[in-house]
């Protein structure tokens, strides 16, 4: 069975104190209204980490806890102990509560932000550097299923060294497949310029848990020409409503019934919180469109 969730992402709530993100119950009542059974953590923080009062919460609006994500600089060695709080915390909330995915996402780095969408012009990892990045998330991953039990995976994110395919399946053949799987965004994947269905075709057995996110061509050709931070291209709506962008969910959905996917598919459409829009119109624009295409 195919489940969809939604996540604070599109809520605009990117960071925990944040003093624009909206309340988090309120997160909770909208995405329950506009008709998911699910909701990922968000960052770790900004729900309650008492996991009596986050549970109770949860229950009252028939949601269920997804997973949650490590947005750290992995790739930065200075930045290793916010790596390591951020995922610790994380895992205990969700272990706390019963959620299974644990999703690791190299946060945005001022070294590769510029070429985000232009593989060919992005800065590389040196060997050395990339030896210490690959086993910082080694280390990350093993802590999160040898200690708390969680499914792990990797998700490709524009702007930071795991970006690109290259990149990308280079890290996933040096790690254990039982150890480390992946997180197939399929936004992100159009976003770095690559197909995320062939990608899937390719990596289906190891794919564990699925983003739903959809990209504006036009957004995308002008942001990739004028080299416009990923913070900026979501102001201006690189990150469509589904089924209005590049990815064909048709498509998706086709291949995930032939090859008996189950679990959960979580809509992201990350948005900037001060900009006119209306997140549960869009959360339910989104759950409506799913369900056209034969998501229940």
């Amino acid at each position: 069975m195919i489940q969809i969730g939604n996540a604070p992402c599109s809520w605009g709530v990117e960071f925990p104190d944040d003093a624009r993100n909206p309340p988090w119950r309120q997160v909770l009542r909208e995405c329950a209204e506009a008709g998911y059974q699910g909701i990922e953590l968000g960052p770790v923080g900004y729900m309650p980490e008492n996991p009596q009062v986050l549970a109770e919460a949860l229950q009252d609006h028939g949601l269920t806890l997804i997973g949650g994500v490590v947005y750290r600089p992995f790739h930065d060695p200075d930045k290793w102990m916010d790596v390591v709080d951020g995922a610790e915390r994380t895992c205990k909330a969700l272990a706390s509560l019963g959620a299974k995915h644990l999703v690791l996402i190299d946060a945005i780095s001022p070294r590769r932000a510029p070429t985000a969408g232009r593989a060919a012009e992005a800065e590389q990892m040196d060997g050395a550097e990339w030896t210490a990045f690959r086993n910082r998330i080694v280390t990350i991953a093993r802590m999160a299923a040898e200690v708390y039990g969680l499914d792990v995976s990797i998700h490709a994110h524009a702007g930071g060294f795991i970006d690109f395919e290259p990149e990308l399946e280079r890290l996933l053949d040096e790690i254990d497949p039982g150890l480390l799987k992946i997180c197939l965004d399929t936004g992100h994947h159009a976003y770095a310029g690559y197909d995320p269905i062939a990608f899937m075709k390719r990596h289906m057995d190891r794919i564990s848990y699925i983003h739903f996110k959809d990209i504006d061509p036009r957004v995308k050709a002008d942001v990739i020409a004028k080299r416009t931070g990923f913070y900026e291209a979501c102001g201006q709506g690189i990150f469509c409503n589904l089924g209005k962008g590049d990815v064909n969910f048709q498509a998706v959905r086709r291949l995930l019934v032939e090859r008996g996917y189950r679990g959960w598919c979580t809509v992201e459409q990350d948005c900037d919180p001060t900009l006119d829009i209306s997140p549960i119109a869009d959360a339910k624009a989104n759950r409506d469109y799913l369900t056209s295409i034969g998501f229940d």
